[in-house]
């Protein structure tokens, strides 16, 4: 396991921090999540456990071990110093100010381990006249152009999906592994830090390069896209299909098969942005001839003309796929309380000659506490007493 040996302290929150630990530990680093002596508020985000662990928890926190603590008392300042001083990684994806309140600011965690890496992320990074205020992943969306655009004229939509939130987790696990290699030559840590609207406005870089050169402002539209064509969503006599046309060879396949090749030689349809331009009369095209089959049928005569398209699935249909089970995504791993084994996806990346560490579910609250604190050095009175006092 490519991360073996690295150890990572994680206190982050919901997804942007612990869904960077969380695939540090997909591939053997020692996660250690801390959380308050109850637990942490995010753990109990749409519960799915007896205990009340949600679902997101589940997803966020495998393969970790759980130590509760008051990181701010006397007594916690000294277990995280402790914790600090033989970590490698630190992950807390708090406002700046916590983290120096907390003493988890780089400077006060470089001065009791200088080969530290701190990687952190906020919701508009360190600087300009947004730092100090808080956001959560619909921020990024709302701010980046991205739900002006998905939405319709009378009604912008947000994506369900926290998109956001997982890319800065991504960037943030990109950034560690850069200052693990930087650190290999100079023997020294750093801070890596991302931000919500950072990642936001990276994933809509287009439109704003495209708003800059061509001047163009692109309407919503809907589930239309602007730059290609027919790419929609359409209804079938039983369902809702997808079709995402790009490029002029998928679209003359497209266009043989709804046996309209007039269309290929039209002038309005000559490239991907035309054919954008003039959307709604493909999309017209498209939804009579997806009008008049199942989506199953639909979709074979898509495929088998090479043309992209997928059924609109439920959530209890996606994972049901046999191509998910083909790829082998899906983990069924227990928890205590749960009705069912949970259906965990870590990692979508496979190592040719190297494998994840073993599958392990999330940690119950403060799980690992006293393993933790004996490796730290302290001795069963000293965890009673610090369990007496709420400490831990």
């Amino acid at each position: 396991m490519p991360l073996k040996g690295l150890r990572v302290i994680d206190f982050g929150r919901y997804i942007a921090g612990p869904y960077c630990a969380a695939l540090l530990a997909d591939y053997g680093a020692d996660v250690i999540r801390i959380e308050a002596p109850g637990g942490n508020d995010d753990r109990y985000t749409v519960p799915v456990a007896d205990d009340g662990s949600g679902a997101m928890f589940l997803q966020m926190n495998r393969a970790k071990r759980c130590l509760t603590l008051k990181p701010g008392s006397p007594e916690g300042r000294e277990i995280v110093r402790r914790l600090v001083r033989d970590t490698d990684v630190v992950v807390a994806n708090l406002p700046h100010e916590a983290l120096v309140k907390l003493g988890l600011d780089y400077d006060s965690l470089s001065a009791i381990n200088p080969r530290i890496i701190l990687a952190t992320a906020s919701a508009f990074g360190s600087e300009g006249p947004l730092a100090r205020n808080v956001g959560f992943d619909a921020v990024g969306q709302a701010m980046s152009g991205a739900v002006h655009l998905t939405g319709t004229p009378d009604q912008p939509y947000r994506a369900q999906v926290n998109y956001v939130d997982f890319g800065t987790a991504l960037h943030l696990a990109f950034g560690v592994m850069l200052a693990l290699r930087e650190r290999e030559t100079t023997g020294k840590g750093q801070c890596v830090s991302g931000s919500l609207l950072g990642t936001a406005l990276a994933m809509t870089n287009a439109l704003t390069i495209d708003h800059a050169l061509n001047g163009v402002e692109r309407p919503p539209m809907g589930n239309r896209g602007f730059s290609s064509g027919p790419t929609d969503l359409f209804r079938t006599s039983d369902g809702w299909i997808v079709t995402q046309i790009v490029g002029n060879g998928i679209f003359a396949r497209w266009a043989e098969l709804v046996e309209r090749p007039d269309l290929i030689d039209d002038a309005r349809f000559a490239s991907d942005i035309l054919r954008g331009d003039n959307g709604a009369e493909l999309s017209r095209i498209m939804q009579q001839w997806s009008s008049e089959r199942t989506s199953a049928d639909a979709i074979a005569e898509l495929s088998a003309a090479r043309v992209p398209a997928a059924p609109i699935l439920r959530a209890d249909e996606a994972l049901a796929q046999p191509q998910v089970a083909a790829m082998g995504l899906v983990e069924p791993t227990s928890y205590p309380g749960t009705a069912a084994l949970a259906p965990i996806i870590r990692a979508p990346v496979e190592l040719s000659a190297n494998a994840k560490a073993a599958m392990h579910r999330a940690p119950s609250v403060g799980e690992h506490s006293d393993a933790i604190l004996k490796e730290l050095g302290y001795d069963a009175e000293a965890i009673s007493a610090l369990r007496a006092q709420r400490i831990i």
